[in-house]
């Protein structure tokens, strides 16, 4: 399945062009750009998983670096400061990784 199978193309592109300079990216404006937090929680959930681009059940630093090519295959990498950022903002359990709870309760709180 692809992001774009659960959020339109227009939104994507859209939270893209939002963050496109480096250090611009807001995880909480970007979900609400591109439409996630109007979606179901089961459609999070599907998101959650094609963002575990290695199927471990959760969102690791290295992957969260890539956040942005997976919804656009030619968007920028996020910078350390903004991969950091996000994982710090996400992880509740500070485990240094994104679990599908914690991504669902980031994207839907």
């Amino acid at each position: 399945m692809s992001l774009s199978a659960i959020l339109s193309a227009d939104a994507i592109d859209s939270a893209i062009k939002e963050c496109q300079a480096p250090d611009s990216f807001c995880p909480k404006k970007f979900f609400s750009t591109c439409g996630l937090t109007k979606k179901s929680a089961a459609d999070v959930k599907k998101v959650f998983g094609i963002l575990d681009n290695d199927a471990s059940g959760f969102i690791e630093e290295e992957e969260l670096k890539f956040f942005l090519q997976r919804f656009t295959p030619g968007a920028r990498v996020l910078t350390d400061k903004e991969t950091k950022g996000f994982l710090s903002a996400a992880d509740d359990d500070s485990d240094g990784r994104i679990g599908a709870d914690e991504f669902q309760a980031m994207v839907l709180s």
